[in-house]
């Protein structure tokens, strides 16, 4: 009887799983069928703004807003595959400089340098078709009174004069929200030894950060940092 119901459990969660990475997956195939409505020229570079606005104009329960988030780098735009695995970041609170930490899923590894050094987080909350929940948002100042915009930026998903776009972005307190920090509470102590001690977060992120400007040359997060810095 034991190995009856551990079998009958076994596949409740197998078909579980399974379930869930077929509608994943059928989130990715959106995701890629409707490129040319989420950017009609095409223009994909620091988008991710673009990328979060699009989730959210769909109208979604928070499970399904959730798995479309882990769909595209915030820093770059880019796809990110359904079996992407996350890696653990942390934020400064634009409410009180608390560390946030979570999980970001990238499409390179300095992308997760940059959202460190040039973004940073703030809870806000959402209504969902299924419930109202508080998520952290990953947010970036204003860049539409930039005199340096970046060129190979569209600016026009952004901005409306030096007024953020509300038609292509959502904002909130004047804070553009390019993506979304998953499962994110209050840093304690060991996750920032844990993020600052790992090899990408720590010294690769170090050595990378402390980089000027013009010799990043690497990476898909440099026209981001023009944007966001």
């Amino acid at each position: 009887m034991r190995r009856f119901l551990a079998l009958i459990t076994f596949f409740s969660i197998f078909s579980f799983l399974a379930e869930a990475n077929t509608n994943v997956e059928k989130l990715y195939e959106k995701l890629v069928n409707d490129w040319s409505t989420i950017f009609p020229d095409r223009n994909r570079n620091a988008a991710g703004p673009r990328f979060f606005k699009y989730i959210l104009d769909q109208d979604l329960e928070y499970e399904e807003f959730i798995q479309f988030n882990k769909l595209y780098c915030a820093v770059s735009g880019s796809t990110i595959p359904p079996d992407a695995q996350p890696d653990e970041i942390f934020l400064t609170n634009v409410e009180n400089n608390e560390k946030i930490c979570g999980q970001y899923y990238k499409c390179c590894w300095p992308c997760l340098c940059d959202v460190m050094k040039y973004s940073e987080t703030k809870k806000i909350n959402i209504d969902f078709k299924d419930q109202s929940k508080d998520i952290y948002a990953i947010v970036i100042d204003n860049p539409c009174n930039k005199s340096d915009f970046p060129e190979l930026v569209n600016r026009n998903y952004f901005c409306e004069g030096n007024k953020l776009n509300e038609e292509y972005t959502f904002s909130v307190d004047n804070k553009l929200v390019i993506g979304l920090l998953h499962n994110a509470k209050k840093c304690d102590a060991y996750d920032i030894d844990y993020i600052r001690n790992d090899q990408i977060t720590g010294p690769m992120c170090e050595a990378r950060n402390s980089m000027p400007l013009e010799e990043l040359n690497f990476g898909m997060g440099d026209i981001f940092i023009r944007l966001a810095n």
